[in-house]
C-alpha cells in the first residue's frame, strides 16, 4: 500500500487549524474573528517555514504591540494620576513585558491553539514564554484589524485589569538584578555572573541569560533584550535563593 503522503501548504495550514475547537479561546478572549484573521494570528513562523513558507504571525504580532502597548499606557496614566513618568515606563514594563504576557495567554488557554512546527512541538513550544506572548500580540493586531480600537483596547483591558491593579506594587519594585546582589551580599556570597546568547533573526531576537553566584547557575531567563532576559534569570535566582532558605 503506498504510504498517505503528507499534506503542506495551505492543506495543511487548514488541515492544522480545524483539528481544534476554538470557541472556547475566542470565549476567554470575548471577542470573535473570522477564522482567516485567527488562523493567521495562531500561526507562527515554524509551523509557516514547515509548510511552503506560509504568512505567519509576526505582521499581526507587530500591529498587536502597539496596540498593547499604546493601551496600557493610557490607562497607567489615567488610573495612577500621581505618579511620575518614569513610574508609569516601570509599571507599563510589568505589565507588557514577555513573562506577564505568557501567564495571560496560559490563562487563556492559548498554547493548545498554536500552530507550531514539528520541531517546536517535540520541545514543547505551546508552553514556550515568547512564543505565548507573541501570539497574544498576534491575536490583538488581528482583534484590531476585524473590529477597530476600541474593541482591541477594551479587550486589552479587561484581560491585563489584574496586571494593570498591582503594577504599582510589581512595577516599581522589579529591578530583580539589585535584589538579587543585595540577597547574595547579605549571605557573604560571591557577585552574581551573567551570561547571555540570543537566536533567531535580527528584527525578533530572543535573548537567554543565566546568572551564576560561586559558580553555580541559580537562575536562567529569556526576554526580546538582553537587559529583560538578564532581569527574568535575576528573578529565578531570587526565587532559588528564598527555597533553599526555607
Amino acid at each position: 500500500m503506498a504510504r498517505k503522503r503528507r499534506l503542506t501548504g495551505e492543506p495543511a495550514l487548514h488541515a492544522a487549524f480545524n483539528k481544534t475547537d476554538h470557541a472556547p479561546l475566542l470565549e476567554a478572549w470575548g471577542v470573535q474573528l473570522s477564522d482567516d484573521l485567527l488562523r493567521l494570528a495562531l500561526t507562527h513562523r515554524s509551523f509557516a517555514n514547515e509548510n511552503d513558507n506560509l504568512p505567519n504571525n509576526e505582521r499581526l504580532e507587530f500591529l498587536g504591540d502597539a496596540v498593547l502597548g499604546l493601551s496600557v499606557a493610557e490607562q497607567l496614566y489615567r488610573q495612577y494620576p500621581e505618579h511620575s513618568e518614569s513610574d508609569i515606563s516601570k509599571m507599563r514594563a510589568s505589565v507588557v513585558n514577555m513573562y506577564a504576557l505568557a501567564d495571560v495567554a496560559r490563562g487563556l488557554g492559548l498554547g493548545p491553539n498554536i500552530l507550531l512546527g514539528r520541531g517546536e512541538m517535540r520541545t514543547g513550544g505551546e508552553d514556550k514564554h515568547s512564543i505565548l506572548a507573541d501570539t497574544v500580540e498576534a491575536i490583538l493586531g488581528a482583534i484590531y484589524l476585524e473590529h477597530g480600537f476600541d474593541t482591541a483596547r477594551a479587550t486589552v483591558l479587561r484581560i491585563f485589569a489584574d496586571l494593570i491593579d498591582n503594577a504599582p506594587n510589581v512595577g516599581l519594585t522589579m529591578d530583580w538584578k539589585t535584589v538579587l546582589l543585595t540577597k547574595i551580599n547579605g549571605l557573604g556570597k560571591g557577585e552574581p555572573i551573567y551570561s547571555s546568547s540570543a537566536e533567531g533573526p535580527e528584527h525578533d531576537q530572543v535573548f537567554s541569560s543565566t546568572v551564576a553566584v560561586d559558580g553555580k547557575i541559580l537562575g536562567t531567563g529569556e526576554g526580546h533584550t538582553k537587559k529583560e532576559s538578564e532581569h527574568a534569570a535575576a528573578r529565578v535566582a531570587v526565587q532559588s535563593l528564598a527555597e533553599s532558605q526555607q
